[in-house]
């Protein structure tokens, strides 16, 4: 089991990797041919950079528009991300003092996560415009992160796992060395269904998350009377 584990997680770590890093190359590519930022808009790059900034932390065009999703949306991003810090204690040693305090609420985040998700989830059975777009894909990819959130806090309040022992067999993988993984069910559940995210992850909806950073309706300023807007290849064909 131990050994499956280990080649599971090389095999997901590469794949996440090598695929998140295609896609932004892939987006990065991508022509903008097209001035479209959505207005009213920045007419700076400072600018820009702010309003970015507020898309990303408050998610500020969602808060626009609907408020109910904006609230889960925010819960379940804002509990991951302390989940994610606090995860942070398999991979160091010795532990930054600044992380230590990080762990109360990051093992309280599970509940904050796990209900912004039941919140997104119920939306798609309750709303009709949001039930009628909504594929069979949409709704695996929520159960998938609620098992995840479910069986990682079952470890931390219903049943207790070894987590010294899970500290050594990453930090071992980490060294290419292989120790013994604890075989608690509820332990190997929640690994079981990190890896399948991170496989899967390059592959799906997800990848809003670097997407949002090459969205010509956020990342261009509003000046088109100040500058041509040109993509690369149109600017080429001018030239020529």
């Amino acid at each position: 089991m131990t050994m499956l584990f280990a080649i599971l997680f090389y095999l997901a770590f590469v794949v996440m990797v090598v695929g998140l890093a295609y896609k932004i190359y892939d987006y990065a590519r991508t022509p903008a041919p097209l001035s479209i930022p959505t207005t009213p808009a920045p007419t700076t790059t400072p600018g820009v950079a702010f309003r970015m900034a507020r898309e990303v932390v408050l998610f500020e065009s969602l808060f626009k528009g609907n408020l109910w999703t904006w609230l889960f949306g925010w819960m379940f991003h804002v509990g991951l991300l302390l989940v994610l810090i606090r995860h942070l204690r398999y991979f160091l040693d010795p532990i930054p003092a600044w992380l230590v305090l990080v762990q109360p609420f990051g093992k309280y985040a599970a509940f904050l996560m796990v209900a912004g998700l039941g919140g997104l989830w119920l939306r798609r059975f309750f709303v009709e415009r949001i039930r009628y777009i909504s594929t069979p894909s949409d709704h695996l990819w929520l159960a998938l992160l609620i098992g995840v959130g479910v069986s990682g806090a079952a470890m931390t309040f219903v049943t207790h796992v070894d987590v010294v022992a899970v500290k050594v067999f990453f930090l071992g993988l980490m060294a290419f060395e292989i120790y013994p993984l604890p075989t608690h069910p509820a332990l190997l559940i929640h690994l079981f269904l990190v890896a399948l995210l991170m496989l899967l992850f390059p592959f799906s909806k997800l990848l809003h998350a670097p997407g949002v950073f090459f969205s010509p309706t956020r990342n261009q300023a509003d000046r088109p009377r100040e500058s041509r807007h040109l993509a690369a290849w149109a600017a080429q064909i001018e030239k020529n």
